[in-house]
């Protein structure tokens, strides 16, 4: 690779040699290697996110990265998280793998190894128990699906899987049929369409699981504009908790509701509903889990909205799935948006629970029907 092509571009304290393309084009090219700037911030989420799960993790702190590209995430667990033991970085380009190496030259890294392999063949030679990652990162074009089960297995008792998607076209709906295909539901095109997407993935994880004889846990979920990403803990035995079922939403009044149940009447209005999943139910977001990323995101050079998201999951936690837009009431009521502090305080003073929440900036959770929020 010629060396004028490449640049230095750092990301909190590590410096990574990425294409100097990637930085440039406004469209990342796959060649020589891939590099999304953008993804930054997902980057920034996990560090804070793997930091927080390993101070409470006993086993061998063994990171498992089956898809590196130039190993970006993999340079940087290794560099700032001090506590991780190994670094297992693999790819099948050979140049990015190439400037993987090199980055982790540029930054003293004495605890990665790199090789050169297929995801899932990578992830299969990682499945014995004495073998498996405490934490594995599974970061494809598009959707994640085709390495779950090998993901799964590679993951240890106790361990953190965390899973990007990008496809959204089929998340959101464009290409039902795919959805159904790949994620085991269907979607519905909603002003809540990415914690759709979410449930949707976090459903087809625990379809996986389910077979495995493996329990998931969601800790976090954290989206962007063009892809995904759940934190889930993976246990080794039978989840007898049935988190999964449908939302259901009426285009006709607005509302929505989360149920096991596949109706199609809306209870409110009476009229026919579309029908989400099915897909996950159970929560998004561990309590103890996000405090402990908020602690934790002090201790590193990541963006400042790291910190807003982390504040607005901490408040959500515990609210009901499927939340409401300030310009979707606004619609309803055929006037202005009032501010999203007003709203909720409103709510709370008719008795009800609301909070902001971290998937949308004019978004709030609450366990008041649509009628109830046009009465307030």
């Amino acid at each position: 690779m010629e060396t004028e092509q490449i640049v230095v571009t750092v990301e909190g304290k590590t410096k990574l040699l990425v294409p100097k393309d990637s930085i440039l084009a406004r469209a990342p090219p796959k060649e020589p290697a891939f590099f999304n700037p953008r993804a930054k911030i997902s980057r920034d989420f996990s560090i804070i996110a793997y930091s927080a799960f390993l101070q409470y993790f006993k086993g061998p702190k063994i990171f498992l990265d089956p898809l590196a590209g130039i190993g970006a995430r993999s340079i940087r667990v290794a560099n700032e998280l001090k506590i991780i033991e190994k670094v297992l970085v693999n790819d099948v380009n050979v140049k990015a793998l190439e400037l993987g190496i090199a980055s982790a030259k540029l930054n003293n890294i004495t605890n990665c190894e790199f090789s050169e392999n297929e995801a899932c063949r990578f992830l299969s030679l990682h499945s014995r128990k004495e073998n498996r990652g405490a934490i594995v990162d599974i970061d494809p074009f598009g959707s994640p699906v085709k390495y779950l089960d090998c993901g799964i297995r590679a993951t240890s008792h106790g361990g953190l899987l965390s899973v990007t998607a990008t496809d959204l076209p089929v998340l959101h709906g464009i290409h039902r049929d795919a959805c159904k295909r790949k994620y085991h539901g269907v979607p519905i095109k909603t002003e809540y369409g990415n914690e759709i997407a979410l449930r949707l993935i976090l459903g087809c994880v625990n379809f996986v699981a389910g077979r495995l004889d493996v329990k998931i846990i969601p800790l976090f979920v954290q989206n962007n504009m063009h892809y995904y990403k759940v934190y889930v803990k993976i246990l080794v035995k039978t989840d007898v908790e049935d988190n999964m079922g449908y939302i259901m939403h009426c285009r006709t009044c607005g509302h929505r509701k989360a149920q096991k149940e596949n109706k199609y009447s809306c209870e409110v209005c009476g009229s026919k509903v579309e029908v989400a999943g099915p897909l996950w139910l159970g929560h998004l977001l561990d309590k103890v889990f996000i405090d402990k990323m908020l602690v934790e995101q002090e201790k590193f050079l990541v963006d400042k909205s790291c910190q807003k998201t982390l504040l607005k999951c901490q408040k959500e936690v515990g609210m009901p799935p499927a939340y409401f837009t300030l310009d979707e009431v606004a619609k309803k009521r055929k006037s202005a948006p009032i501010s999203l502090t007003k709203i909720i305080e409103k709510i709370q003073k008719a008795g009800f629970s609301a909070s902001p929440t971290s998937l949308n900036p004019s978004g709030f959770r609450t366990d008041a029907r649509i009628d109830d929020l046009l009465q307030l």
